[in-house]
């Protein structure tokens, strides 16, 4: 998973770079091997030169999470880990999982974690599931 995590990033940056897109930020920077650097790249603000490349890593992180998880949570497979509203959108991920990383930066545990852990952890938060 992680690999193909490090190709999507590439992707998108590749293409972001090929648009004509100036950014400060470097492929080596874009590496997403624990919750907080996930974080880094989520946090990045909107007025910031590498922002549409980060914004875009983050979005295509979290979109494919969330399908992963709605796939081997379908009936009849495993018991959902967060229950997002049906119109739910990647921002609406985007602003859950940068919320609830902000309120645990100083969790050296949970930072460290990998970012796909991170990620269903704030999302379970913000999205329990009502069973």
């Amino acid at each position: 998973m992680r690999s193909a995590g490090r190709l999507a990033i590439g992707v998108v940056a590749g293409l972001a770079l090929a648009a004509g897109q100036s950014n400060a930020i470097e492929n080596a920077d874009l590496r997403l091997d624990s919750t907080r650097d996930l974080y880094e790249v989520c946090s990045v603000p909107a007025g910031a030169a590498e922002y549409i490349v980060t914004h875009q890593a983050c979005r295509a992180f979290i979109e494919g999470v969330a399908q992963y998880h709605d796939l081997v949570s379908k009936p009849g497979k495993l018991k959902r880990l967060y229950c997002a509203p049906p119109k739910g959108t990647i921002e609406d991920g985007v602003a859950a999982f940068n919320a609830w990383a902000s309120a645990n930066t100083g969790n050296a545990r949970l930072m460290a974690e990998q970012p796909a852990v991170g990620l269903v952890r704030a999302l379970a938060a913000k999205y329990p599931c009502r069973n």
